[in-house]
């Protein structure tokens, strides 16, 4: 039976795709050098900072259908993408096993290295996302902007350090981005989701398994490389110092920022809002009007609540 991967390529006249497309070639592909990374990075906080006071006399823009466009296509592309990966990885793991998928270079195949470029290609397609909210005049957080420059550089470092338990952060990032673009196509439509905190704790989740992973590279790596008489290992890794280093920093940086993100969002306005929320009962006893009722209307209430 045909693999996903197969059925796709079946109708792609590769042949006609040059060598730096088809694979990816530092200095050759597409976006595979610093100065072009830096380029694209500052491009971006440009486009992004100017729209914003571009914005900032006039009435924001609605948008409605070309950012759900926008949402879908992420969301679909996210999900065939994560379904390749998957695919990849579970095909070199019933050859190589748990180890060997996250460490050795066998696993580390073509296909794989293409999905990962096109992973990375992702990231500078959703630079987007950011210009809509400043058409939109919607508030920019610093998280928003930090995480949207820093993941195409990561990625740029992952791809070039070559590292094979690579696989594990895009794979993981893609299944949210399924989830998280659906989540934005659908509400900007008008839909009613709930799930919002839910797609947060996601997202938590998957930056632990992700430094899970960096951490069980970066030691057998260690290991191998630099105390093979001392610590135990089942053998090297590969990747390199500076991919796993600038990895390991950038991934933690997300995870504190959105452990402060849910807290601030979900843990401290819900006691916030329990706080006013019995305040305002206890001050409505006998017809009493609250000072935290907006225009001082006022409620029966007869007894406070328990």
């Amino acid at each position: 039976m045909p693999s996903l991967a197969d059925r796709i390529l079946s109708f792609i006249p590769t042949n006609a795709i040059p060598p730096y497309l088809a694979s990816y070639i530092p200095g050759e592909s597409p976006f595979s050098t610093w100065p072009v990374v830096a380029s694209m990075t500052v491009t971006y906080l440009a486009v992004v900072f100017s729209t914003r006071e571009i914005m900032k006399d006039r009435a924001p823009l609605k948008l409605t259908t070309p950012f759900r466009a926008h949402n879908l296509i992420l969301s679909a592309g996210s999900l065939v993408l994560m379904a390749l990966i998957g695919e990849e990885v579970f095909s070199n793991w019933m050859k190589v096993g748990t180890y060997g998928a996250l460490c050795v270079p066998e696993a580390y195949t073509d296909r794989l290295e293409f999905y990962m470029m096109l992973n990375y290609y992702f990231k500078y397609y959703e630079f987007i996302d950011t210009v809509f909210l400043a058409l939109k005049k919607k508030p920019l957080s610093f998280l928003h902007v930090y995480h949207h420059s820093a993941t195409a550089v990561l990625a740029f470092v992952q791809l070039n350090g070559r590292a094979t338990s690579t696989w594990v952060a895009a794979f993981l990032n893609l299944g949210v981005h399924v989830i998280m673009y659906y989540y934005y196509f659908a509400t900007a439509g008008g839909a009613k989701l709930w799930w919002k905190k839910h797609l947060t704790t996601m997202q938590i989740f998957q930056f632990i398994v992700i430094l899970a992973a960096v951490v069980f590279a970066a030691y057998h790596y260690a290991a191998y490389n630099w105390f093979p008489t001392i610590l135990p290992h089942k053998g090297d890794c590969t990747g390199t110092p500076t991919a796993g280093i600038v990895g390991l920093g950038i991934v933690f940086s997300y995870l504190i920022l959105f452990l402060k993100f849910f807290r601030k969002t979900y843990t401290e306005k819900a006691g916030s809002n329990k706080n006013v929320a019995g305040s305002s009962m206890r001050s409505h006893v006998k017809g009493k009007p609250s000072a935290n009722t907006p225009g001082g209307l006022l409620f029966r209430v007869e007894t406070t609540t328990r």
